[in-house]
């Protein structure tokens, strides 16, 4: 007996609910093993034209959005968002980020919105770096400023980077590093713990690996 199965082919200009063309999106999405989905790839895997999901939602990025992925090439990301994914990146490698790495995992977002922001990937490193030197503590919440504490849990993004680059992207414990152990996690930690009033500032703060800041946890 033949194991061939018969499957129904859709005829064409027959009408799709939105609730089938999300789950085609996510099914490629799947299928290619990413969140980042562009409408060019769908254009490749997809069961619909990609034009009929942007009626639908009123954009491809929409579409995408609606379904729980991430836009290849979203226009109007803010500076912070765009300082966010070099920062990402910078962690990452432990050192500065080369712009063919924005093609790569983990970078979020493409090389072209970096160069309509600023038109060149040098000036995008210089104003990074111009925005996370500057300095910047984020105010306790009024639950945390209740526990007398001037600073906020967690370090902003210009802190992180901060003690990061004090710290040359290294563990203070052990001395490893992303840019000779590629994968290998970076945390911020507080010296005196903020249970105990430890503030977050540049001075309570250091670099150490998962591994280590682990079994700080442990022997606290």
């Amino acid at each position: 007996m033949s194991n061939l199965k018969f499957q129904l082919e859709r005829v064409k200009g027959a009408p799709v609910s939105n609730e089938e063309i999300i789950a085609d999106i996510r099914r490629v999405a799947e299928l290619a093993e990413t969140k980042i989905l562009s409408q060019k790839l769908y254009s490749e895997l997809g069961k619909y034209d990609p034009t009929t999901a942007s009626r639908r939602f009123g954009s491809w990025n929409q579409a995408v959005k609606v379904a729980e992925l991430d836009v290849a090439n979203e226009i109007n990301y803010s500076d912070e968002r765009l300082f966010e994914n070099l920062m990402l990146l910078w962690e990452q490698y432990g050192r500065q980020p080369r712009r063919a790495e924005l093609a790569k995992h983990p970078s979020q977002i493409s090389q072209s919105a970096y160069k309509r922001r600023f038109r060149t990937w040098m000036n995008a490193l210089e104003q990074f770096v111009a925005f996370a030197n500057s300095q910047d503590i984020r105010p306790p919440s009024p639950s945390e400023a209740a526990s007398g504490h001037r600073s906020s849990h967690a370090p902003s993004l210009r802190l992180r980077f901060r003690v990061l680059k004090r710290d040359n992207f290294t563990c203070r414990a052990c001395g490893a590093s992303p840019a000779l152990q590629p994968g290998l996690s970076l945390h911020v930690d507080h010296i005196t713990p903020w249970s105990l009033g430890g503030e977050t500032i540049d001075e309570n703060l250091q670099t150490l690996c998962e591994h280590c800041n682990l079994g700080k946890s442990n022997a606290l």
